[in-house]
């Protein structure tokens, strides 16, 4: 079972507590985009096999959006962070290169 701490209220819960919200770090295209820049941001999401940066909200909790980062494969938790952050913050970055070395953020 995935086990999430909130970085808003700082409760550690099970993952039924929280609603997934789908990748984190999305760069949103508005009006004045193209189609396929438009398309690409509706439709085409990374589904890797490792470590991978998602948005949860703590659904039965304080209600409030945050990003957490983990591998899919394991479902390790790395570490939680607020929704208004733009990168993983450097601390979960050290944390996942401790774990894996040879992993390098993606573009």
């Amino acid at each position: 079972m995935l086990t999430l701490t909130c970085p808003c209220c700082s409760i550690t819960a099970e993952e039924t507590e929280f609603a997934p919200g789908g990748e984190a770090h999305l760069k949103r295209f508005g009006p004045d985009s193209s189609d396929a820049d438009f398309e690409g941001y509706l439709f085409a999401r990374k589904n890797p096999k490792g470590v991978h940066f998602e948005r949860w909200r703590h659904a039965y909790g304080c209600g409030k959006w945050f990003l957490a980062a983990r591998c899919t494969a394991t479902l390790e938790v790395f570490g939680t962070y607020a929704a208004q952050t733009h990168k993983p913050p450097a601390e979960i970055i050290k944390k996942i290169k401790a774990k894996r070395p040879d992993w390098e953020p993606q573009a």
